[in-house]
């Protein structure tokens, strides 16, 4: 603990950006600078998770303001790409935030932080590596203007709360260190699970005190709930292969930031007199989605258990307590509207099991017997590793394979060599990896290619950029049977059948105006329904530490692509269910046009006005637009990459992608 609230420290909010193409000019509505905004982010929340028994207050909001019925994540599925496309209404292509695990293009470090942020894969949930990669890239490395930091620069009052990476994503340019190498202290709030750590941002000095005094603890509590960190009632007790994982919500962590919200931050807000704009990121259900320990080793009932159901609850409890607070000052209730999302959906974990009925995955990596890494244990058999594909690929091009987290204490190489022979056969300890003969430069510039692992989507960089292994790489994707889209850098593969096998970046939003290096490859990986289109019944193979039957997301799947999105308040209709495509990155470029409130920018991979779910409208669409398909031409076993995506106003949202062998031009992938 730090000697007083004055050290406090807050964690970096890392939301990155979606996937889009450009958006035709619509008018905005008039602006209504007075009026505040709520935006309450409940992290891999499904769509169909609310129901009127485990989350009321999520369902009565989507009941009684808009359904945004037809909602989507950007691709891919993951918490910081999502977290950049809703704090700055772009997409991927201009953020740069393609995944939790990218490769900035050189050896991230800093000599005043800690071991986490050191490397070539670096995980942007943390506030020391934002800010680390906010130094690197003139200190703001989305390189788009966020809506908070408009709003605050436009004089509102301006908070973000919540879990750690996203929360602090949403005012990124505030995250920096001082020549010191001292977090400085912002002159906007970000509260996370990091505040009062170490490497933490700072809170301003007047918070810290009124923190201080308020009787509430300075620090943010562990997600422990108090208990030892390798019990099953902490909720970041993930197991192992031999022990199943939580039993328990993340409750005190939860309370705790929802108490400081509205204990402190939202008086100070109605003293101030000021409009504000509030964010708050719950990590339920999300965390204890991927740590539940209901279906160890099982497919069920996967991540439907009763301890998701208490994660479900406590989300749902937290943007009670904040709607409380408003219903408490009918006031400010009158002008303030409420916008809920999820970054993304979910899905259980399958390492096993191809499809439904249970075929096995037949690659080499799962036919291998493992020795554990680190605190693992040994996991049943045909159990795929962490970091599979990166084992299948150097298995199947006849590469070495080093683990970009492990430095070599012998041989040329700067990282340690995996073993994959016999009994000795290893895995990379976090899922990336590097291919070829040998590593011998820090920044790994001189693998044949590089794989940063996201969970139901890898990204593979071809530091050489030669046409060469990229087409060998794909030929190699195409043929592993977990696979369930490809998609290559479009100067590779400009056209949609230039590529056998694999369509071209930009049909999901990655190439735009961002500087930071681009994914060479990003593969989708295979998805199934237990029950044929039941969306909860969802399971993804999935490139991760986690057991089979936790949870995860990633992929370009529906289940995962559909997030939750509602609104309410003054500005929105009442009890209207909205069917065109909307999505996380429409939410900034609608709430800067109820606002007034001007967002520069650079690229041009924008989000939409929601005009037609505005009270001002007077458009009520009574269905969507249909969907559009693309379709790869085939590879030379005769699978085909094709996407199923929706377009609006020039605005594309990405439904789900799959790699099949099929007939004709426009196949669409299995529901």
């Amino acid at each position: 603990m730090l000697p007083s609230a004055r050290r406090s420290a807050a964690l970096l909010f890392s939301f990155a950006a979606l996937t889009v193409a450009s958006r035709a000019q619509q008018s905005a509505p008039e602006a209504h600078p007075h009026h505040n905004v709520i935006l309450f982010v409940a992290d891999g929340l499904r769509r169909n998770s609310v129901t009127p028994e485990d989350m009321p207050t999520l369902y009565r909001l989507r009941t009684e303001g808009v359904d945004l019925r037809n909602s989507h994540s950007v691709y891919p599925s993951v918490t910081t790409a999502n977290a950049s496309a809703i704090a700055t209404g772009h997409g991927l292509g201009d953020t740069g935030d393609y995944g939790n695990v990218i490769y900035p293009g050189f050896y991230l470090t800093d000599p005043f932080a800690p071991a986490p942020s050191d490397g070539i894969a670096p995980f942007l949930e943390n506030d020391s590596v934002l800010a680390t990669m906010n130094a690197a890239y003139n200190g703001n490395y989305l390189g788009e203007t966020t809506l908070l930091e408009a709003a605050h620069k436009a004089g509102f009052s301006v908070a973000a709360v919540g879990k750690l990476g996203p929360t602090a994503i949403q005012l990124l340019p505030s995250v920096h260190r001082n020549e010191l190498g001292q977090m400085d202290i912002p002159e906007t709030l970000i509260l996370d699970e990091s505040t009062g750590h170490a490497n933490s941002v700072p809170l301003p000095l007047d918070f810290a005190d009124q923190l201080l005094h308020s009787g509430l603890p300075t620090e943010a509590p562990l997600r422990t709930n108090g208990f030892p960190a390798d019990s099953q009632w902490s909720n970041g007790f993930s197991g192992n292969g031999a022990q199943a994982g939580t039993l328990a919500a993340n409750t005190v962590q939860e309370q705790w930031l929802a108490d400081v919200t509205t204990k402190l931050i939202l008086p100070d807000f109605a003293k101030a007199g000021k409009p504000f704009v509030l964010l708050f990121w719950s990590r339920d259900p999300d965390g204890t989605q991927h740590n539940q320990g209901d279906s160890f080793q099982n497919l069920s009932p996967g991540i439907n258990g009763p301890t998701v159901t208490l994660a479900l609850r406590n989300a749902d409890h937290c943007l009670a307590e904040l709607l409380d607070w408003l219903d408490k000052h009918p006031a400010i209730k009158a002008n303030t509207d409420v916008l809920v999302t999820s970054d993304h959906g979910f899905a259980t974990i399958s390492r096993r099991e191809l499809d439904s009925t249970g075929d096995l995955i037949t690659t080499p990596a799962a036919a291998l017997t493992y020795k554990p890494v680190g605190h693992d244990k040994p996991e049943p058999a045909s159990t795929l590793p962490t970091g599979f594909l990166g084992i299948d690929l150097a298995l199947f091009t006849h590469q070495h394979l080093f683990d970009p987290s492990q430095r070599a204490t012998s041989g040329d190489s700067v990282y340690a060599e995996v073993p994959l022979s016999g009994e000795t056969s290893s895995y990379p300890a976090n899922g990336s990896a590097l291919l070829g003969d040998s590593i011998h430069k820090l920044d790994g510039s001189d693998a044949r290619v590089l794989i940063e692992s996201n969970g139901g989507s890898d990204f593979l960089y071809v530091p050489s950029k030669d046409p060469a292994i990229v087409n060998e790489t794909i030929a190699a994707l195409s043929d592993l049977d977990y696979i369930a889209g490809i998609f290559v850098d479009d100067s590779f593969c400009p056209t949609a059948t230039s590529c056998p096998g694999a369509l071209p970046l930009s049909s999901v939003g990655i190439v735009g105006a961002s500087h930071m290096p681009r994914p060479t490859i990003v593969v989708s990986f295979k998805h199934f329904f237990l029950k044929p289109g039941d969306m909860q019944s969802g399971i993804q193979i999935t490139d991760t530490n986690l057991q089979e039957g936790q949870g995860n997301h990633g992929a370009l799947a529906r289940d995962q692509t559909w997030n939750n999105m509602a609104a309410i308040g003054p500005d929105f209709k009442h009890g209207y269910v909205d069917p065109e495509p909307v999505g996380n990155i429409d939410i900034t470029p609608t709430v800067a046009a109820i606002l007034g409130i001007d967002l520069p920018a650079h690229g041009t991979l924008k989000g939409r006005v929601m005009t037609e779910a505005l009270s001002e409208s007077k458009s009520e669409p009574k269905s969507a637009a249909p969907g559009k398909t693309l379709v790869s031409a085939p590879a030379a076993n005769g699978r085909r990459t094709i996407l199923d995506y929706q377009e609006h106003n020039g605005v594309h949202y990405y439904d789900r992608a799959c790699m099949i062998k099929a007939e004709g031009n426009t196949p669409n992938c299995p529901e």
